[in-house]
């Protein structure tokens, strides 16, 4: 089978899905819709998978780009004929083989694009709703994005949903020495945070919400990851609340180093308002970290209150604060839960288990094009 894997730009997840894809019998072709500076994957294309040079691919694109691109794709298509297209997010990449009437066409939303962007105007509306229509499938990774598309007339029959998973080998309990010692915190409770730094993701209530606990217990510390358009911002709300020696700034982290992260948290919080299955909580339940995370759909398919971990209000700094507090103050009784974390990842976040279903919808999806043709 020949796939062409399309994408908005080349991220980490990207290198997860190629490298998996380079491993099957498959001839692997990948498209990169653009070329932006933001958080992406440093590492090569993995070798077996051929990258295709065309008229995209190698600066941002804006939306009057969108006729030469099309143009762009269908000299691709002819090029490389492939079998099947896999092709998201949803209205900026899923599209364009959807506006040129390929198919088969399987389309995978990356959660943001049916949960947030759908609504935000009427043209995403109607791109959103014009790309189901012209996809053969729709694959996704949470209950609420299915729930989405069958809100916008998508067959209900023709929807996969696997999370995207982690490597339960490198994301695993340990206790690491060294990082709480750097830092000097050996003695002190570390909440880790590691979502971009962007309005989506809500890191801006967890510094909110972190002034607010600190002032209650002195040993919190905040271990704060990653980057974005909020950095201004967050750098203020710590240095104006002279918190600078109660807040590390770790920076971009590669994926390679990220369990020692893990490994020398005590939290991981996350105050996304708006998630699928978040892979950064996969990895902190494959690491049997307890989590403390946004009370909305994605998650809650995630968390069971008490067992494998603890949900606050979204939005609310003040909620989250105090349940900051309370779980430093019940932290003796949580073995339990650092157990059911890690159960719980390895019945639903091993990536290689989980891949098996796209593989298993591409042989579908073309074999029902096949009996469509006879």
């Amino acid at each position: 089978m020949r796939i062409l894997y399309f994408s908005q730009d080349y991220s980490p997840h990207d290198f997860r899905f190629l490298n998996s894809l380079a491993e099957t019998e498959h001839e692997i072709f990948f498209l990169r819709l653009e070329n932006t500076s933001r958080a992406l994957e440093k590492r090569s294309v993995p070798y077996k998978v051929n990258q295709v040079p065309w008229v995209g691919g190698d600066k941002p694109v804006s939306w009057k780009d969108y006729i030469s691109l099309a143009n762009g794709l269908r000299k691709v298509v002819r090029q490389i004929k492939p079998d099947l297209i896999h092709a998201g997010p949803i209205q900026r990449v899923a599209f364009l083989p959807a506006l040129i009437g390929f198919h088969p066409l399987v389309s995978m939303s990356w959660g943001s694009d049916l949960l947030k962007e759908t609504d935000r105007n009427a043209w995403m509306r109607w791109n959103t709703r014009f790309t189901l229509a012209h996809s053969d499938w729709l694959v996704g990774d949470c209950l609420v994005v299915k729930d989405k598309a069958i809100s916008l007339g998508f067959d209900p029959q023709r929807i996969s949903l696997f999370p995207w998973g982690i490597d339960l080998q490198q994301f695993f309990p340990q206790k690491e020495q060294g990082l709480k010692e750097r830092l000097g915190w050996e003695h002190e409770f570390v909440i880790l945070s590691l979502r971009s730094w962007e309005p989506v993701y809500g890191v801006d209530v967890v510094v909110k919400a972190f002034i607010k606990a600190i002032q209650r217990e002195a040993h919190l510390r905040l271990l704060l990851l990653g980057n974005g358009s909020l950095a201004p911002e967050i750098h203020q709300l710590v240095s104006a609340n002279y918190l600078e020696d109660k807040v590390s700034f770790g920076g971009q982290i590669g994926q390679d180093n990220l369990p020692t992260y893990y490994h020398n948290s005590d939290l991981y919080v996350s105050a996304s308002h708006s998630d699928g299955s978040s892979v950064s909580l996969m990895e902190a339940l494959g690491c049997g970290l307890p989590v403390l995370v946004s009370d909305i759909p994605g998650n809650r398919e995630w968390i069971e209150l008490g067992k494998t971990g603890y949900l606050f209000t979204d939005g609310a700094a003040d909620d989250l604060a105090q349940k900051m507090v309370e779980v430093y103050q019940q932290r003796a009784g949580i073995t339990g839960m650092k157990k059911n974390a890690r159960a719980l990842a390895m019945e639903r976040a091993d990536w290689k288990k989980n891949f098996q279903v796209l593989l298993d919808t591409y042989e579908e999806v073309l074999r029902g094009t096949k009996s469509k043709k006879i």
